[in-house]
C-alpha cells in the first residue's frame, strides 16, 4: 500500500532501527518504546490486521511465531527473563497503524491487565 508507513519501512524508503530481516519479515526498534525492549515485528506483505489473514498466510504466522519472535527475544536478551508479545487489533484494540504488527515488549516485569 502507498500511504502505509510501515509498507514504508519495509521496503526501505524509511529508515528503521532494524533488528531482524528476512525475505517476508522484518522488526525494527519502536519510536516510542514503552519497555526497555519495544521491538515491532511485522510482514513485509501488507496485512491489514489479525482480522485480515487468510489461510494462505499460516506459514506466514507461523514463521512470524516460531522463529521470528524467538530470535527477536533472543538478540535482544530478553528470551530467559521473558516478555510480552502483543498484536492490537482494531480501534477499541488499540491498533494506530493498519498494518499487522506485534509488539515484542520486555526488559522488566509486565503487569496485568495491561490496560
Amino acid at each position: 500500500m502507498a500511504d502505509c508507513i510501515f509498507c514504508k519501512i519495509a521496503s526501505g524508503e524509511i529508515p528503521s532501527g532494524k533488528v531482524y530481516e528476512d525475505e517476508s519479515v522484518l522488526a525494527f526498534r519502536d519510536l516510542e518504546p514503552q519497555a526497555p525492549t519495544h521491538v515491532l515485528i511485522i510482514p513485509k506483505k501488507h496485512i491489514g490486521s489479525i482480522m485480515a489473514l487468510t489461510g494462505a498466510d499460516k506459514e506466514l504466522a507461523g514463521h512470524i511465531l516460531t522463529e521470528v519472535a524467538p530470535a527477536v527475544a533472543r538478540s535482544c536478551g530478553v528470551d530467559e527473563g521473558g516478555f510480552r508479545l502483543v498484536a492490537n487489533t482494531g480501534a477499541d484494540g488499540g491498533q494506530t497503524v493498519g498494518h499487522l504488527h506485534f509488539h515484542l515488549l520486555g526488559g522488566r516485569a509486565m503487569t496485568w491487565p495491561p490496560g
